[in-house]
């Protein structure tokens, strides 16, 4: 890189990393992970960084190569059990999902799916263009939201508390 791509490239890095850190928490479901996608998105677009010539396409371009990165990592990365040191969150009062619950049921979509609802619906892109970061038809990706959307609102629902409860107590 020239040393204005290198400032240019550094003042994207400090203006966007926090909205990237957490598109990449939303994928991983752990900060410490999140982090080293971040890390490793950001040093992937370095290399390529004098071939992007709209600026303003940076972001998106980024957004993506979070995206195949957490998908390529799940794929190496198969762990069964999880370890931890914290009790699971209680839910809270009025019936709404404690969000570590809902960070939990994110985590337990296939990555495909949860790339989907992590694009459209945090990421606030449209059908098509989240069809376009992720490389599949507008189709698919309704299809992927519906049942996404489908499946967290089971498993986020006040019954699935309920559910959940019962099988504590046995």
């Amino acid at each position: 890189m020239s040393g204005g791509s290198d400032a240019e490239f550094a003042d994207f890095v400090a203006q966007w990393s926090p909205a990237l850190l957490r598109v990449a928490f939303l994928l991983t479901g752990d900060r410490g992970l999140a982090e080293d996608l971040l890390q490793t998105a950001l040093l992937k677009t370095s290399r390529r960084w004098s071939r992007i010539a709209d600026r303003q396409a940076a972001y998106p371009y980024v957004r993506r190569v979070l995206v195949t990165t957490s998908a390529s990592w799940r794929r190496r990365r198969r762990v069964g059990e999880v370890l931890t040191d914290r009790l699971p969150e209680p839910a809270t009062a009025g019936g709404a999902a404690a969000p570590g619950r809902a960070v939990a049921a994110l985590e337990a979509l296939p990555p495909r799916m949860r790339a989907v609802i992590v694009l459209r619906y945090y990421e606030d892109l449209s059908e098509a263009d989240t069809a376009a970061a992720l490389g599949c038809s507008v189709g698919s990706v309704k299809s992927q939201a519906s049942r996404g959307l489908a499946r967290l609102r089971v498993d986020l629902s006040p019954a699935a508390d309920l559910v959940g409860s019962r099988e504590d107590a046995s």
